[in-house]
């Protein structure tokens, strides 16, 4: 199946971010627009694709589960062809697409075909399930990459990842209270969703741009 791309443009953007969505919600679904707006806002082409098993539950296919991650690394490649960006290219997702983006990233940073690696709400590990470790390739990454965290994420919180072994390529953006989807709790922090939104936009801009100069 051909990859159909949202866009989301900042006027005069000189860089291009690839998003892929999470296992279970699709690439137009509140938290990604929001996610892609953000970053558009901040000076990113943002381009938004789904995997195939997403696609087909808009059909009469029906709801497939989603499949392992590692099968889903060829249709991500695919998506990168498909675009051809024009200018310094940054992969990345939500959820599991930022870990299959991960996947792929050491082999297209080496060849030169992108800038870095953007992952928001990695999925370290299955929630209630710390022993199960998705992080073994992350200790050996080489390309930059940024991982943007809610503190109190199920799939590995600030205190559990501040155990894990991890390259010095990644940084690590933690927003204060924030659940997987970024969002605080109301009462605890003074903080609301759009404000790590923002942060997050902001961040991510400052950190391509280093790596761009």
């Amino acid at each position: 199946m051909k990859p159909v791309f949202l866009f989301d443009d900042h006027n005069n953007a000189d860089k291009t971010v690839l998003l892929a969505h999470g296992a279970g919600a699709p690439m137009d679904s509140v938290s990604m627009t929001a996610l892609a707006f953000s970053l558009a806002s901040s000076g990113f082409r943002v381009a938004r694709f789904e995997f195939n098993y997403m696609a087909g539950r808009r059909t009469s296919a029906g709801r497939k589960p989603p499949p392992r991650a590692e099968s889903l690394v060829p249709e991500y490649l695919a998506a990168i062809e498909a675009l051809d960006a024009p200018g310094p290219l940054f992969i990345g997702g939500k959820s599991m697409g930022g870990r299959v983006a991960s996947m792929v990233a050491d082999d297209l940073h080496a060849s030169g075909k992108i800038a870095g690696l953007l992952c928001l709400g990695y999925p370290f590990h299955p929630i209630g399930k710390p022993e199960q470790l998705r992080i073994a390739h992350l200790a050996e990454m080489k390309t930059p990459a940024l991982i943007v965290q809610g503190s109190r994420d199920q799939f590995g919180n600030q205190a559990e990842v501040a155990e894990y072994k991890l390259s010095d390529k990644i940084e690590i953006l933690w927003l204060e209270d924030g659940d997987h989807d970024f969002r605080p709790r109301k009462n605890v922090s003074g903080l609301v969703a759009a404000d790590h939104l923002k942060t997050l936009a902001a961040h991510a801009a400052t950190w391509a741009d280093r790596l761009l100069r």
